[in-house]
């Protein structure tokens, strides 16, 4: 292989694929990455075997050929070069070569036959939507995915996709988060689980544009295609929990509050209450007031919050990062809690916009 292409260019590129590198593989292969020419362009692949990222750049090939890369060292030693333009050599002995400018640097490589075949899957539905909503979509929810690796099918998010209407959940057994945005060209209804390593991978590559992303799915994989970027991810199997049995379709306890306010006092009471594991934070319902209160061994802290309150006046307890969690992704001024009972969940919606709901349970309190 010899190839001339530009180095910020081949930075860029190596910086996108390594998220997929395997970092405790038993193969060491997978902890390369493959680059490999094609017609006019230079094509960087990384996989764990769960997902996989190729990003193409434009080059001058002057002879066709692939070689794997050890991926964290090339990374690091690319980024030095990144202005300047490069020419990669590669010989029998799976050496790499490059120069720049008057200079000249060497790379002992894996042996590219060893490294696992990307087949390329039909895919038999497809819908499209804008960088931006998916890049919220994501972020929004991917948060509240579980990490107890008893429960696996939780630590993906659930995509469904009906009438071009995409609502993406995640829940770990204590929280919900759903979101809701518009979609196009659906081709047939959409029910996947996503891992959430694929998908915060996805929302890295992802700008805040309109320019329309395409998103391939057949039954066991999903592929977004990202401007010279793809990324595929193995789908989760099993069955997710019923989450629209979980959402409460009425609610005793009304309040609307402005969600900086709402944040702030919660980011303070978490100083006085995260020596605590519960993480305890308060809320004291009133007719124009919320009262946000914690304490634990070091002191306590109270904050007064005027609200708008319909319905029954009540107390109840959260694990305030939960809370902090859910208050951090929503963009809106301000924000209705939902209530029952001191001892059924909140949910927490848009005062104006209804794309999104977040639901937490409480902490019993004495």
């Amino acid at each position: 292989m010899k190839i001339v292409c530009d180095g910020l260019d081949l930075s860029d590129a190596v910086l996108k694929v390594s998220k997929a590198l395997s970092n405790k593989s038993v193969n060491p292969i997978l902890e390369g990455i493959k680059i490999s020419t094609d017609e006019d362009y230079l094509t960087l692949t990384a996989t764990d075997l769960e997902l996989t990222i190729e990003n193409k750049i434009k080059a001058d090939i002057k002879i066709e050929g692939e070689v794997v890369v050890p991926g964290k060292f090339f990374g690091e030693y690319i980024k030095k070069l990144n202005r300047e333009q490069i020419e990669l050599t590669t010989d029998n002995q799976n050496n790499l070569s490059l120069r720049y400018a008057d200079s000249f640097g060497k790379i002992q490589c894996y042996d590219s036959s060893e490294y696992p075949e990307i087949k390329k899957v039909q895919f038999d539905n497809s819908f499209e939507i804008s960088q931006k909503d998916l890049k919220e979509l994501i972020n929004k929810t991917v948060y509240a995915v579980s990490i107890d690796e008893t429960r696996p099918i939780l630590k993906g998010v659930k995509f469904e996709a009906v009438d071009n209407k995409l609502t993406a959940v995640a829940l770990d057994g204590f929280r919900l988060a759903m979101e809701i945005k518009d979609i196009h060209n659906l081709t047939n209804n959409v029910n996947i689980i996503i891992p959430a390593k694929s998908l915060r991978e996805i929302s890295n590559i992802l700008n805040d544009t309109d320019e329309t992303v395409k998103i391939n799915i057949q039954k066991n994989n999903m592929m977004v295609e990202i401007g010279n970027s793809t990324i595929s991810t193995r789908l989760l199997d099993g069955e997710f929990i019923n989450f629209r049995q979980i959402i409460p379709n009425s609610f005793a306890t009304t309040v609307i509050i402005n969600k900086a306010q709402l944040e702030n006092s919660i980011d303070k009471a978490m100083l006085f209450s995260r020596i605590d594991k519960n993480n305890l934070v308060r809320f004291e319902v009133n007719e124009k007031l919320m009262i946000v209160s914690s304490h634990s061994e070091i002191g306590e802290n109270k904050d007064n919050i005027s609200i708008s309150l319909n319905g029954k006046e009540l107390t109840i307890a959260f694990n305030a990062r939960y809370f902090s969690d859910a208050l951090r992704v929503i963009d809106e001024e301000y924000i209705k809690l939902n209530f029952n009972t001191s001892i059924s969940p909140c949910v927490i919606t848009g005062n104006e916009k209804k794309e999104f709901i977040n639901l937490i349970l409480p902490v019993r309190i004495s």
